[in-house]
């Protein structure tokens, strides 16, 4: 009976450290969801005379083994364009992060972002894809499409995980919707924009230049990425977060043999997944929008809970207005990185940058941010007059703001406790179960000793 009990009680520990962490893990996972629909809330929300525009699914996409990580077929979003804009067309590439785990990546299928079972059968289209002049002035009558994104790695992953019926399918996506798109008109373009924000932004920059292919030469193709300009960076603690996720996208979901050679043949292939190391060699004219505090970077790359385990950042994390002199410091460390990483890429005529010094993630979506009499602006130009006076080549637009906190224009991002609740609730999960743990070794410590005495006194 003792033994049993003693048996009992250890079973009892290994579950608790199982359960502790799983329990955990699940909770890092839901928070990560919670932020990114924190970020997109804007984008999604229907106004009161908006657009709402359904959802396609890709027929034959699943025969061509284009599918979501969970192996539903891709869609996207396509508004008809109309009067002189029945001949150009908008592609935007929905963002929405990354999955670089098993785990992360079997959690991501259940939901919007790995597989269409859940995604929105009609979503709000607002800013860059309004149809209204007064919300969208240059691109407002183009034919507009959001592409949605279920593979998690930016439309570049090739490859499978069969033990966990997992698709890494990303590039087949991309193809297989660019093919439909193609036959639905798309071919005779005589001008394209292709465009994405945050994962999206990223994606926009690895498949500019195929983009540019898809068309004949007379064609106008340019490229815009939003908040896809994610840095290398080192956090507080010193560890490089985004390169260690990146190398388990990139890896995991084989998207090295659809990276640029130019760059593989270099550094390694995590590497190139950075767009530092990629748009210098972009052939095709490209914009880079970008927030100068990118609000994503500062949560999950610069200020992640694992880099900050005691909270000291955790006020400056979720609203920089509590940030001190030194922490302050080390965002403006972030900006002028980003500054010099695109130094080579800004000289070149062709290209466009608008960096404004704002708190911000996914500024082209939002119609608050995109175009309104309040937009942020620099130098008295809102984002969309920028992007289209360098579409239009009306004028060359390098726009480079001055360092927080001289701009009063921003919409910045202020995170409350439900969104970063990420370091609070799982640290409390691990340490519920940890606390568990110890009253199981303590009573299995107890249980044995009384077993030891009892033998010896014959009890």
């Amino acid at each position: 009976m003792k033994q049993v009990l003693i048996w009992i009680l250890s079973l009892w520990t290994v579950i608790g450290v199982g359960v502790s962490r799983s329990e955990a893990g699940l909770e890092e996972l839901n928070a990560k969801e919670r932020l990114l629909s924190f970020l997109e809330k804007d984008a999604v929300s229907p106004g009161a005379n908006s657009l709402l525009v359904p959802l396609t699914l890709i027929q034959g996409a699943a025969s061509k083994g284009a599918v979501c990580l969970d192996g539903t077929p891709p869609g996207y979003h396509l508004d008809r364009g109309f009067g002189s804009g029945s001949n150009s067309w908008f592609i935007q590439l929905e963002g929405g992060g990354w999955c670089n785990t098993i785990r992360s990546c079997v959690f991501r299928k259940t939901t919007r972002r790995g597989s269409s079972k859940f995604m929105e059968k009609q979503i709000n289209f607002t800013g860059i894809l309004s149809n209204k002049a007064e919300e969208n002035p240059d691109l407002y009558n183009w034919n507009r499409v959001k592409l949605r994104y279920c593979d998690g790695a930016s439309f570049a992953g090739e490859g499978q995980n069969e033990a966990n019926q997992l698709y890494f399918r990303g590039q087949r996506i991309w193809s297989a919707a660019m093919e439909e798109l193609m036959a639905k008109g798309m071919q005779n373009a005589e001008q394209a924009l292709l465009s994405g924000c945050s994962a999206g932004g990223l994606a926009s920059i690895l498949h500019c230049d195929e983009f540019k292919d898809l068309f004949p030469e007379t064609t106008k193709v340019k490229c815009l990425s939003d908040a896809g300009l994610f840095l290398d960076a080192t956090n507080v603690a010193g560890g490089h977060t985004l390169r260690d996720m990146y190398g388990g996208v990139v890896t995991l979901q084989g998207v090295q043999k659809n990276l640029p050679h130019t760059c593989t043949s270099q550094m390694d292939p995590t590497l190139c997944f950075f767009p530092q190391n990629l748009v210098a060699n972009i052939k095709t004219p490209m914009f880079l929008l970008n927030a100068a505090y990118d609000a994503w970077q500062v949560q999950e790359s610069l200020i992640p809970s694992s880099a900050d385990p005691n909270g000291f950042w955790r006020d400056c994390k979720m609203d920089h207005a509590h940030c001190n002199s030194s922490q302050m410091q080390f965002l403006q460390d972030f900006r002028s990185q980003m500054l010099n990483t695109i130094n080579g890429f800004s000289k070149s005529n062709q290209n466009g940058l608008f960096i404004n010094s704002c708190f911000a993630h996914c500024q082209s979506e939002r119609q608050d941010t995109w175009y309104e009499n309040d937009s942020p602006r620099i130098g008295n130009k809102a984002i969309a007059v920028s992007v289209g006076d360098w579409f239009f080549d009306r004028m060359a637009v390098k726009a480079i703001d001055c360092p927080y906190p001289c701009d009063n224009t921003c919409h910045n991002l202020i995170f409350n406790d439900d969104v970063t609740s990420t370091i609070t609730i799982s640290e409390a999960t691990r340490l519920t179960f940890t606390h568990l743990n110890l009253l199981s070794a303590f009573l299995i410590t107890l249980i044995y000793s009384k077993c030891i005495m009892g033998s010896r006194f014959g009890q």
